[in-house]
């Protein structure tokens, strides 16, 4: 019995580490971002827009944002880690955002 556990143990955590891999594999690709928006993604794009400018601690003014299908895609320029965050934070809380592909750089 001890035995079949370590083997099911050690399968599982192979399958973890693959499946790792794979994520990590993935991260290199580019991102492709929409170049049309529907009315519903204009309105979605706006509210995080709006949300992103309206924000005091960090200036966010250069993100560019654009939707599709509860997709928001952040592009732009950040100056600094914590502004990054920010963004992509204010960016879930927007009603009807489903998934936040980041795309922001941070200033040099």
């Amino acid at each position: 019995m001890r035995l079949s556990h370590f083997f099911a143990t050690v399968g599982v955590a192979l399958c973890l580490a693959a499946s790792a891999c794979q994520m990590t594999r993935d991260e290199g690709r580019p991102v492709v971002i929409p170049t049309e928006e529907t009315a519903q993604d204009q309105v979605l794009s706006k509210a995080v827009r709006d949300r992103l400018l309206a924000d005091k601690k960090v200036d966010l003014s250069e993100i560019r944002v654009v939707s599709n299908s509860g997709t928001v895609y952040l592009t732009g320029l950040v100056n600094s880690l914590d502004a990054r965050q920010q963004a992509i934070k204010i960016a879930w809380e927007v009603q009807g955002v489903k998934s936040v592909v980041n795309s922001l750089e941070v200033k040099k």
